[in-house]
């Protein structure tokens, strides 16, 4: 990738800040796939009653498993 703008630079004459430009624009531009079908979110009623912290699921979680390795320590 460097020795392409490199090789880019000596044969236009570019600064590298332009070469690099050019570069990520033919990229971005090449990746553009037209044909590629989009996708669609489809919400999901999860159920949660109001009130319930969605973000901290994960602390939930968390300790829930403590206590039940304190429950298993303790047998």
């Amino acid at each position: 990738m460097a020795s392409a703008i490199k090789r880019r630079m000596r044969e236009s004459k570019l600064t590298l800040k332009q070469a690099v430009n050019d570069v990520l624009r033919a990229g971005l531009v090449a990746g553009r796939d037209k044909s590629a079908a989009g996708f669609a979110v489809e919400p999901h009623a999860c159920g949660f009653k109001p009130g319930i912290d969605l973000d901290r699921m994960n602390q939930l979680v968390d300790e829930l498993e403590v206590e039940d390795n304190r429950r298993k320590m303790a047998e």
